[in-house]
């Protein structure tokens, strides 16, 4: 195993000098393969089923219900109470924690949606009959996906754009900061609300519409540090001896500006989670019926008589924003040179 350099062991020894971000960083992780098993904490299918001397995973494949000695073709409905006799005669199964999905309805309530928090609901329904834990599991997972994803893409775009304003200069930087400048000032929410308008914005379409107007977020801390470094001897002795252009950036100068870039990307996660969660409030988000913790603000919005649900809502936002947001400092003090030495 190779042995990390001594810069990189003094960051990281300052990074878990600041305990504040250190214990946010292993709670956030903790939260984060919660949310990516979602599928096997919250699901309205068996995890596994044992029938007849056969093997089952609903939560994998599905199952006509005469393949348990039902009548239909159509996919078992293993919430049915005849369904789970059926399994239960010749065999067994083993449930989620919770058994219920993101959009798994409760008929059973025994007063009108939204409900209050209850033994078989932990946090009550929506006005849906929706459990709201099941929704709050897979919202997060949408949130912290969506927001890496367009924080590794935007990054992605803004270190190249940067990185070629910042080495060559000269004209190209002069035309790419007018560009830049004009692109900024674009109103965001109003072009999101005439696409949305136009196609119906799944996943992939939202991420790409948010995609290009956050990639100019780190534009000028990449350009300043191409700027500076393109001057220094080590650059200049590289040119010297006939180094290709993209062979310097990526090899001599990119590290440098790495720098200040990772100290950015926890806040630029942060922002891109409050983007989401502001785009789903307003109804310009995801599609209706996706699992979204700004849905859940709006519904708790609109049914101030269930508290439990803007409560949910609110205090989820507040945990995982407070976490990455302390996140962000320690990397930020990790990398800080008045700090490490470096």
């Amino acid at each position: 195993m190779k042995k990390l350099s001594p810069i990189t062991q003094k960051r990281l020894q300052q990074f878990k000098a600041n305990r504040r971000g250190f214990w946010s960083l292993w709670i956030f992780l903790i939260l984060f393969i919660i949310a990516i098993a979602a599928p096997i904490l919250s699901n309205d299918k068996p995890i596994y089923i044992s029938y007849d001397g056969g093997h089952y995973f609903p939560i994998l494949n599905e199952y006509p219900e005469t393949e348990f000695g039902g009548d239909f073709e159509t996919e078992a409905e293993y919430r049915d109470m005849f369904v789970q006799d059926l399994i239960n005669d010749k065999g067994f199964m083993i449930w989620p924690l919770i058994r219920y999905s993101y959009d798994t309805i409760n008929y059973d309530l025994n007063v009108p949606a939204p409900s209050p928090p209850s033994t078989d609901n932990w946090l009550g329904t929506d006005d849906q009959g929706r459990d709201v834990l099941a929704r709050l599991i897979y919202g997060f997972q949408i949130s912290i996906l969506f927001g890496l994803a367009l924080t590794v893409f935007s990054s992605i775009i803004g270190i190249v754009a940067g990185g070629i304003q910042g080495y060559y200069g000269g004209w190209i930087d002069l035309i790419f900061q007018r560009f830049i400048e004009i692109w900024s000032g674009l109103p965001v929410l109003f072009i999101i609300i005439i696409m949305a308008s136009i196609v119906t914005p799944s996943f992939w379409i939202l991420l790409g519409i948010m995609l290009l107007f956050s990639w100019t977020s780190l534009i000028d801390v990449v350009r300043a540090e191409f700027f500076r470094a393109r001057n220094f001897d080590y650059v200049r002795a590289a040119k010297a001896l006939g180094v290709s252009n993209r062979t310097i950036m990526v090899r001599h100068v990119l590290p440098n500006a790495m720098v200040a870039t990772l100290t950015l990307m926890p806040f630029i996660l942060t922002g891109s989670i409050t983007i989401l969660t502001s785009l789903d409030f307003l109804g310009f988000g995801l599609p209706p019926g996706s699992p979204s913790l700004g849905e859940m603000l709006a519904q708790g919005k609109n049914n101030l008589h269930a508290p439990w649900l803007g409560l949910t809502a609110f205090f989820s936002l507040a945990v995982m924003l407070t976490l990455l947001t302390f996140i962000g400092e320690a990397v930020r003090d990790a990398f800080d040179p008045r700090k490490t030495g470096v």
